[in-house]
């Protein structure tokens, strides 16, 4: 199970670190903000991408959305985001609880440059009622501390 991978991974990683399970569910930004009462920027999410033949995750403020451009830029092509199915295999998490922990096998992670101006954010936990609160610098420290800029902010 995606969770107890998560669980796992940050035992042996980051075992100051706790995978928060509501009984609630936190399967988008918006819903999850309300339920950990922070920002939906906060919501760390995670998106699976492909260019060309690689695949990667993004992790990024919750409320900030892929740019085209910029991700072209800053990956060297042009990116797509995977599909439920994909993301499934390349991560072992759903749709809603993919995270950057627990993960089956080695894989680039990428942080938005839009994280930081939050000190501490909440990315899912690998099912959709789990999370993870933790600094953005230790985020960092876990996930290879790889920085791109290829989001902007939410318009309005």
């Amino acid at each position: 199970m995606s969770f107890e991978s998560v669980r796992d991974d940050l035992a042996a990683r980051a075992p100051d670190l706790e995978v928060m399970v509501t009984d609630k569910t936190t399967e988008t930004v918006v819903i999850a903000a309300g339920v950990h009462g922070c920002e939906p920027g906060q919501i760390a999410k995670t998106l699976c991408i492909r260019v060309r033949d690689e695949e990667f995750l993004l992790v990024t403020k919750g409320d900030a959305r892929l740019d085209n451009k910029k991700a072209k830029a800053a990956f060297g092509g042009r990116p797509r985001m995977l599909g439920a199915e994909d993301v499934l295999q390349l991560t072992s998490h759903e749709v809603g609880g993919v995270c950057p922990f627990g993960l089956p096998g080695p894989l680039k992670i990428y942080l938005d440059q839009s994280l930081k101006v939050y000190d501490e954010v909440i990315p899912a936990g690998g099912s959709i009622n789990a999370s993870v609160r933790l600094p953005v610098a230790r985020l960092a420290e876990l996930c290879g501390d790889d920085w791109v800029d290829a989001c902007v902010e939410p318009v309005g």
